[in-house]
């Protein structure tokens, strides 16, 4: 099973070539992201389709896994290794049971203990709480307390990650709340040297642990 814990490397909406985005993931990786999302809200099915197939390429060359953000189908068609799905994008049950046993399925619970319950009983891999601090990705999430981390870390068996304005600054305090994942888009691919970034966030954990 896929061991998760440091930096979520969740990719930003761009109209970027494929070949421009995969460089983009592939600095990020060499600065020790551990995870990464595809996510594209656009209705380019041609454009979805080559971005994830170029990062899941690089990923595969990194030994690092990807998930897709909302489609099933396209993880399933790349042959991706997972899935995160919202409030309205699906079944965990469903997904694995269309991507296999060992596919990673996350959950975004945002501010719900019993959703993330519910995530886990139903098989999740991970649940995500968000958003902590103000987000330029989401600008109207609701807001989610570091409390929620350290309630899931006492009663669930599975990861929590934690998403939403999150800096090398304010990241620690997420961690040592109990999240072991700090899922990050603008923090890293806004940056002009984005493997200096996924670096800051990377030197947060050590074997999993808040330094």
């Amino acid at each position: 099973m896929t061991h998760l814990d440091g930096l979520y490397l969740v990719t930003p909406d761009t109209a970027d070539t494929p070949r421009a985005l995969a460089e983009q993931v592939a600095q990020a990786l060499s600065g020790g992201a551990r995870l990464v999302q595809y996510r594209h809200k656009g209705s380019n099915r041609q454009l979805q389709r080559d971005q994830a197939t170029a990062v899941l390429g690089i990923c595969r060359a990194a030994g690092v896994p990807l998930v897709i953000n909302d489609d099933v189908t396209l993880a399933a068609e790349i042959g991706a290794d997972g899935v995160h799905l919202g409030r309205d994008d699906g079944d965990p049950i469903a997904a694995r049971r269309r991507l296999g046993a060992d596919a990673i399925i996350g959950v975004s619970c945002y501010d719900d203990l019993a959703l993330a319950r519910a995530a886990a009983q139903a098989g999740a891999s991970y649940i995500a709480f968000g958003s902590f601090f103000p987000s330029a990705t989401k600008p109207n999430a609701v807001r989610a307390s570091p409390a929620l981390l350290s309630a899931a870390r006492d009663s669930l068996r599975i990861p929590a990650v934690a998403i939403g304005g999150i800096t090398p600054q304010n990241g620690g305090l997420l961690i040592t709340a109990g999240a072991r994942m700090l899922a990050v888009v603008t923090g890293v691919f806004a940056q002009p040297d984005l493997a200096a970034a996924a670096r800051a966030y990377a030197s947060l954990f050590v074997d999993g642990d808040p330094r």
